[in-house]
């Protein structure tokens, strides 16, 4: 494992206690750093809006973004399991879990998938997301990663808590709702981009979240420019 790049993603993860940060590219830091140093194939992060229904808020590629857009479709897999009891998930064999999740275990056999692992992301006792690993090859999970995706998991958490502690769970409401509405804005803007400079989704998306660092702007700002046509981004290119 890279214990550099390890110390470098709690300190980014950290760097985000600051107030009025980008969630969606800080949720997709935390994915893309779980595949980076865990061993994993892909990543994804589910949240709760303020109604209790899950959400995909980041995925590390467009492949694991519509498995888990298959999960709260189908309403079936490990991922929503973890979300609804609070605890970790492994499936080190997943075409040993077709009884439990037939649906899912299929879908994840198309897409490339043999084994996942869904780890919670809480707040105090309540558990308002999940950390979704996948690996393409089965087999059993390493405990020292397993530890290391959660710590991740529960720093990724704690920093969405951007209030002091009798507004935390206000605050975290709010935020994630506001994240929830632009991750919407960005979905119809990557599908526009990609269709317009003849590209797919994902590099559509690295465009965006590059063009957004590169001039120190909300992702979902810019998108909405995007789609709007409110603003000319002549560098919005791969």
């Amino acid at each position: 494992m890279n214990e550099r790049l390890l110390a470098e993603t709690f300190v980014e993860l950290a760097d985000n206690l600051v107030a009025d940060f980008d969630l969606i590219d800080f949720l997709r830091l935390l994915s893309d750093r779980c595949v980076s140093l865990l061993g994993t194939s892909a990543a994804g992060v589910l949240f709760a809006d303020r109604d209790g229904a899950l959400r995909v808020m980041a995925a590390s590629d467009e492949q694991v973004r519509l498995l888990e857009l298959f999960q709260l479709q189908n309403d079936e897999g490990p991922c929503l399991e973890c979300f609804h009891t609070g605890t970790a998930v492994a499936a080190p064999e997943l075409a040993a879990e077709a009884g439990r999740w037939p649906r899912f275990t299929a879908q994840a056999a198309l897409h490339g998938f043999g084994a996942v692992q869904a780890l919670p992301m809480r707040l105090r006792d309540e558990t308002v997301g999940a950390l979704n690993l996948f690996r393409t090859t089965p087999g059993p999970f390493d405990p020292v990663s397993t530890s290391i995706a959660q710590a991740l998991a529960d720093v990724a958490t704690i920093s969405l808590l951007q209030q002091r502690s009798t507004q935390r769970g206000h605050a975290l409401n709010e935020q994630l709702q506001t994240a929830l509405n632009s991750r919407v804005l960005i979905e119809q803007a990557k599908g526009k981009l990609a269709e317009r400079q003849g590209i797919d989704m994902e590099q559509a998306f690295t465009a965006l979240r590059r063009y957004a660092r590169a001039h120190n702007r909300r992702l979902a700002d810019v998108a909405r420019d995007f789609i709007n046509d409110t603003e000319a981004l002549t560098e919005l290119t791969l």
